[in-house]
């Protein structure tokens, strides 16, 4: 298994072998231990621009994944996943988190994504949610429950 992490940005500051290690532990965690996965961390207008491109939605938002597996190929290649780190950095500002828990609950969150989770569905969501959950609380490092606060209305 390997994460590879590019930091296009210099307003943030970030640990990139915490954020491979999240993306390790969040593969292994959803049976793809030997998957490949890409962790590109941007700046808002970056993620912008990408948002834009890939889903036409004109906005900044906190991570996307890219799944890029080929159903017929045999390959360890699961897909990258895209963090804006001034996004993560404002969202653990107001939930009172180290940013570090907020970058380790986004990567995995887009892992969950590339793996076929969704969260479009309040349902959906909630067990995403909870297989987040799991998968950081096993970290053994007593992540803070309000990361999740306002994300189910």
């Amino acid at each position: 298994m390997a994460a590879t992490v590019v930091n296009r940005q210099r307003r943030v500051a970030l640990s990139p072998a915490r954020l491979a290690r999240a993306a390790e532990r969040a593969l292994a965690a959803v049976g793809r231990p030997a998957g490949d996965v890409e962790v590109l961390v941007a700046d808002d207008d970056g993620i912008r621009r990408l948002n834009d491109a890939y889903r036409g939605v004109r906005r900044r938002t906190d991570v996307l994944a890219f799944p890029l597996e080929a159903p017929d190929l045999p390959s360890p290649l699961v897909g990258q996943v895209v963090i804006s780190a001034e996004t993560a950095r404002r969202q653990a500002r107001r939930l009172g988190v180290p940013l570090g828990a907020e970058l380790e609950l986004l990567v995995t969150h887009g892992v969950l994504h590339l793996v076929g989770w969704d969260d479009r569905d309040p349902v959906e969501a909630g067990l995403m949610h909870e297989r987040e959950r799991a998968i950081l609380g096993a970290a053994g490092r007593g992540t803070p429950a309000r990361l999740w606060r306002g994300l189910l209305a």
